[in-house]
């Protein structure tokens, strides 16, 4: 969009916020290891691949990035796990599992080396932090989708 402006706000906690939009406009094929992930959802497990040094990843991999080598162990990991990134989504958006505020984080699941992109329901920016601890909320309806995790949420509240 040529000659758009990006209009940033500075916050009054000093922070910076644009407007960002996402869109895919495609159709994708999962493959046999994303499909697979999705599936394991389905049924309350969180999936990733191994690699031959013993990193894993979640999501999967199908192909370790240090060695290109294909990964075909699977192992299962926790469903709790530690935020080690993450930002603030001040409104949720059309389509959103959330109907409220809520953060995007990094999540290292325990027993994943890979962080996982997620959301956090959280009750607001503040309560977030580096190094806190989430656990997955699952769908009452279950599909084969990323949105069998409703959300994750803080551990204790």
């Amino acid at each position: 969009m040529a000659g758009d402006k990006l209009q940033v706000t500075f916050e009054a906690d000093g922070s910076l916020s644009a407007p960002l939009t996402l869109f895919y406009p495609y159709n994708r094929t999962l493959g046999t290891t994303v499909a697979r992930f999705l599936s394991s959802l389905a049924d309350k497990r969180i999936e990733g691949t191994k690699a031959q040094d013993g990193r894993v990843f979640v999501p999967p991999a199908e192909f370790d990035p240090s060695t290109g080598t294909p990964l075909t162990e699977w192992v299962q990991v926790g469903d709790e796990g530690t935020v080690v990134q993450w930002s603030w989504q001040p409104a949720p958006f059309e389509d959103n599992t959330l109907d409220q505020p809520f953060a995007w984080a990094l999540i290292l699941l325990d027993g994943a080396d890979v962080p996982m992109l997620h959301a956090v329901q959280a009750k607001a920016a503040a309560t977030m932090s580096i190094g806190m601890r989430v656990k997955a909320v699952w769908a009452e309806d279950r599909t084969p989708e990323i949105s069998a995790i409703r959300c994750f949420e803080p551990v204790g509240g």
